[in-house]
């Protein structure tokens, strides 16, 4: 990536100390954009009206329809049939050209996806972890009181008050201490744990579509949840459609059940979900029950009471996987409960899809065949999505590219090609209203006014065994003698990998300490870096847990330490 500029980004970034607005970021993208100017153009002229002067743009990039996508109503969005007893969709009243990014834990907070949302855009909080977060926050004192306030609201007052008893701490915890922990998740969570995640969720969400005094907004948020976090996803969904949650966006796997889920979930029925095992001789599933979930809590005449089923819109890299979706997704309707796609590109923060037919294997590190002289995977043509194709493959259905698409002019090229938009992360990641450490911030807007930032696409950090994106920075994780001088533990366990072993169900992830996770089967050559991306990126949200441990020489129980995460346009941020 690049990071150039003249005088005039120079002279902004000097006033990076302070971070930038929300709204400075849409609005420069819009008033380059000129979005209605945009709309008469492609009405005048389609395609062709984006194409270098005096370069005609190939036939097979131009929309079938004399109607430019950008153009065309809401309603067009809308699947023109759906099955009888199908789930009623609540579309938006008009379909987002800008998408803020899902980036967990937290970044994507509730002010994030507020200020987006009232902007007219979507706005998305993360869903990763947010039971953790909630109970975290109480136990920081609740600042301003807004998730107690979000907590008033909630339907069940005796959940909710039941919560705050045992996790809020007037004026906050000593910061020596850890915070009270919650219990990790397994495959039939206690009802406590599904109380904590449903209502951390729902807070999340309710937050994002009011004011701080408590008026609602007119906006139209979503939830993005991690496919290959399993064990959460059915109760977060559900405490965000409490919510009232508009969108659900969902990547770093493939969430083929989802959209049946959502279904269901929508009239309070009974789901459950298939859980990845390793060495399994059967299926696991875990089980979500809404009307277990009232009547345990007391309040069974909460399940009669129907919610929004939101709009659906799978994160995929493939027009091979858009497609699969589209033909075996469970959700009802003509186009399976899916409402459109996101493409994200290699470029993105966070977690990428690995390049095709690449895996990694600590074993025999065959890896290593497909990795760059930094270590990286490489990605070729095949990993290159045709955009043709995938608007033939998709039909009518909305599409965004994500990964280096924060710029107006690649928003131009997406809606020429007949895409509805583009969603944005690393840009928002950085900006005053992002849930990302302030200190943490500070130091990379600080980099990055004087030079450029290096973000490395790790092939092994993450313990999904998908590549990570770590932007490098000092005193944080990413920092190689930092990595290995921290004392290995699991204490959140959002990444462990369920397994059987003669018969029984057990939980691993290759970045717990190394003793443990040979007991339990592993190979120890998984464990080398391998990073504790849970308690790294809710470091990141600025409530970092006070570790059991202590470094080699210290004193003092060691604090979890940062490990941010970008995308490659990381250094574009200085233009705000």
């Amino acid at each position: 990536p690049g990071g150039g500029g003249g005088t005039e980004e120079a002279a902004l970034a000097c006033d990076l100390l302070v971070p930038f607005n929300v709204v400075w970021i849409l609005d420069t993208m819009r008033v380059m954009l000129a979005s209605w100017a945009l709309a008469a153009a492609l009405a005048l002229h389609g395609a062709d009206a984006f194409s270098p002067s005096g370069v005609q743009l190939p036939a097979s990039r131009l929309t079938s329809s004399s109607m430019p996508l950008a153009a065309r109503p809401a309603a067009f969005w809308a699947p023109a049939a759906k099955r009888a007893g199908a789930t009623q969709l609540h579309m938006a009243a008009t379909v987002p050209k800008i998408i803020q990014g899902g980036m967990g834990v937290q970044v994507s907070s509730w002010k994030l996806a507020r200020e987006v949302g009232r902007k007219g855009e979507l706005g998305v909080i993360s869903g990763t972890a947010m039971d953790v977060v909630l109970l975290r926050w109480l136990q920081e004192g609740d600042p301003g009181g807004l998730y107690r306030k979000a907590l008033a609201t909630f339907p069940d007052q005796g959940m909710a008050q039941r919560c705050i008893a045992k996790y809020f701490v007037e004026g906050g915890k000593d910061k020596a201490k850890p915070y009270k922990p919650l219990q990790m998740w397994v495959m039939e969570p206690s009802q406590e744990l599904n109380e904590i995640s449903v209502m951390g969720n729902y807070c999340e969400v309710w937050l994002a579509k009011h004011n701080d005094d408590g008026t609602p907004i007119e906006s139209v948020i979503g939830i993005n949840c991690l496919t290959k976090i399993q064990l959460p996803v059915m109760s977060s969904l559900y405490g965000a459609m409490l919510a009232d949650g508009d969108y659900v966006l969902m990547g770093a796997g493939i969430p083929m059940e989802v959209p049946g889920i959502l279904d269901r979930l929508s009239r309070n029925e009974d789901v459950k979900m298939a859980i990845d095992v390793d060495d399994a001789v059967t299926g696991y599933y875990t089980h979500f029950s809404p009307k277990n979930f009232w009547t345990n809590s007391g309040r069974p005449e909460l399940a009669d009471k129907a919610v929004k089923r939101p709009n659906f819109l799978p994160i995929v890299s493939s027009v091979l996987l858009a497609s699969a979706m589209l033909k075996r997704a469970t959700g009802e309707g003509p186009t399976r409960g899916i409402q459109g796609f996101v493409i994200e590109f290699p470029t993105a923060g966070g977690h990428n899809a690995p390049p095709r037919g690449f895996k990694y294997d600590a074993t025999t590190g065959s890896h290593a065949l497909s990795l760059n002289d930094k270590g990286e995977p490489i990605y070729g043509p095949k990993d290159e999505v045709d955009l043709v194709k995938f608007k033939n493959a998709v039909g009518d259905l909305p599409f965004y590219l994500a990964g280096y698409y924060a710029r107006p002019e690649k928003l131009q090229e997406v809606l020429a090609l007949g895409g509805a938009g583009v969603q944005v992360g690393t840009s928002f990641a950085f900006s005053e209203e992002s849930g990302l450490w302030d200190q943490a911030k500070q130091q990379v807007l600080q980099q990055i006014a004087n030079d450029d930032l290096v973000v490395y696409t790790d092939p092994v950090a993450s313990p999904t065994g998908f590549p990570f994106k770590v932007l490098e920075l000092d005193g944080s994780l990413s920092v190689k003698d930092n990595y290995e001088e921290r004392p290995r533990v699991c204490n959140l366990g959002y990444l462990r990998t369920a397994y059987e072993k003669d018969g029984k169900l057990g939980y691993r992830c290759a970045s717990e300490p190394i003793d443990d996770y040979l007991k339990k089967g592993g190979d120890k050559s998984a464990t080398e870096g391998r990073k504790c991306l849970c308690n790294g990126l809710m470091a990141n949200a600025g409530v970092p847990q006070v570790s059991p441990f202590k470094k080699a020489g210290s004193t003092e129980r060691y604090i979890e330490e940062t490990l941010i995460t970008a995308g490659d346009d990381v250094n574009q941020v200085r233009k705000y």
